[in-house]
């Protein structure tokens, strides 16, 4: 089973500074028939202004997983970590016992444009933890590479959940194919470009939310960068 979820159907603010979308409930938006699906909690589309962004905050008991898609991001956090995350890069962050940590577009006329990805870890408590690894376009490009992992397999980053975050880069009709394990879920997210997953027609901040499919075939209508969670 399908369900599809176009971008506009998503939650909406814009702050001025900073205009994000939200596939799930999120800050101000909250709607009780999307609260995450299996262990996904948050995708929020994020656009910031130059110069602008996110002061000191703090998290708990969450996986967070950072995808910049145009621009940069820098990036301090209570365990001493400090870098800058361009496209291609990929964060993660387990929140743990607890952390705190900002984040900024540092270019005075540059836009920032990332996705904010939480997963629900299977285990509270576990000390805060910190990775940042790139993946060129080449590894990405007509395959679906692993970014994120519960045991950093082909060099991703690792979290604590058995879920595995892929994302492939698509030219015009190039397809992937990923077939689920029996009882697995999987979510997909158009970041960029459209196309059709199992025949449906998907664009730009399009997902959805996949369940019992023997097989998840996606093909390019056109350039297309899409991310793929296969999920307990």
């Amino acid at each position: 089973m399908i369900t599809l979820r176009k971008s506009h159907e998503r939650g909406h603010a814009n702050y001025g500074w900073l205009d994000t979308y939200y596939s799930f409930s999120f800050a101000d938006y909250y709607d009780p028939r999307h609260m995450g699906f299996s262990a996904l909690r948050v995708i929020n589309d994020d656009r910031v202004l130059p110069g602008k962004g996110f002061p000191t905050h703090g998290h708990n008991d969450m996986e967070i997983v950072t995808y910049v898609l145009e621009g940069a991001l820098e990036h301090k956090d209570s365990m001493g970590n400090g870098s800058v995350i361009h496209p291609g890069d990929v964060q993660r962050m387990s929140a743990g016992t607890g952390i705190t940590h900002s984040e900024y577009n540092p270019s005075p006329t540059e836009p920032l444009h990332l996705l904010q990805i939480w997963i629900l870890p299977d285990q509270a408590g576990v000390t805060p933890g910190y990775e940042q690894v790139h993946f060129s376009d080449a590894e990405k490009r007509g395959r679906l590479r692993p970014i994120a992992s519960p045991d950093g397999r082909e060099g991703s980053v690792t979290i604590h959940q058995n879920a595995i975050i892929y994302a492939t880069l698509l030219e015009t009709g190039d397809s992937v194919t990923h077939v689920p394990a029996p009882g697995r879920k999987a979510y997909v997210h158009v970041a960029r470009g459209a196309a059709r997953l199992n025949g449906q027609e998907l664009s730009a901040g399009d997902g959805a939310r996949i369940s019992d499919e023997k097989e998840i075939t996606l093909t390019a209508s056109g350039k297309a960068e899409i991310l793929l969670f296969d999920l307990p």
